[in-house]
């Protein structure tokens, strides 16, 4: 069985993640996913925004050690730093080709540009559910399937009210779905990017044997 992840990787995902949150972040981030290393000016035709915002959500990205810069001459380059965000780029493509039927999103390896309202719309998702308290429930749900909420606030370690008050919020962003079982309530995680978020965070802290490395 597959175990939650420690607290302190949690907590750097739930960071890392809260980081890429922002539609023009996300844009950067897939065109250096597909492109590789790129200079500011490259990156700014890419996403088709002014250098100066361009510029600084590329230095919110590098203090979160998402990207990494290479000089070259006389110019900077800047790289995913991150294996986590490209492998998330790898679920997401996955995740539109399964709603669309575009095959060519399905193969292993494919990258290509999404379109932008897709990206925009996968952006305001991950800022609803980027919260260390929010990814410990979905986790658990991933994980351990319909619950109750006395099976998370036991399993979390945390108290009632808090996980009550997150389970409604999750419902209300359509994170979770509850139906009721006698006298219980039971709460079960949907599919989307929180789902395909969470468990591209698993598969990368799985593969790695230096754990700490994530």
């Amino acid at each position: 069985m597959t175990m939650p992840l420690p607290p302190e990787i949690m907590k750097k995902a739930a960071k890392g993640i809260g980081y890429i949150a922002h539609p023009l972040r996300l844009r950067i981030l897939e065109f250096l996913d597909v492109n590789g290393a790129s200079s500011v000016s490259a990156i700014t035709k890419g996403v088709r925004e002014e250098q100066v915002i361009v510029s600084q959500s590329l230095r919110k990205l590098r203090d979160a050690n998402l990207v990494k810069t290479e000089r070259r001459g006389l110019f900077i380059y800047y790289n995913i730093q991150e294996e986590y965000p490209a492998s998330i780029f790898t679920c997401i493509r996955k995740l539109f080709g399964y709603m669309t039927d575009n095959f060519y999103f399905l193969g292993d390896g494919y990258k290509a540009f999404l379109p932008r309202d897709y990206t925009t719309m996968v952006a305001n998702q991950i800022k609803l559910f980027a919260n260390y308290d929010k990814m410990r429930i979905l986790e658990h749900l991933l994980l351990n399937g319909e619950s109750n909420v006395s099976d998370i606030v036991n399993a979390l370690c945390s108290n009632q009210l808090k996980i009550s008050q997150y389970l409604k919020r999750l419902r209300d962003d359509g994170f979770v779905t509850c139906r009721r079982s006698g006298r219980f309530i039971l709460y079960e995680i949907t599919s989307g990017v929180h789902k395909t978020a969470l468990q591209c965070i698993h598969k990368r802290y799985e593969s790695l044997a230096d754990k700490n490395s994530f």
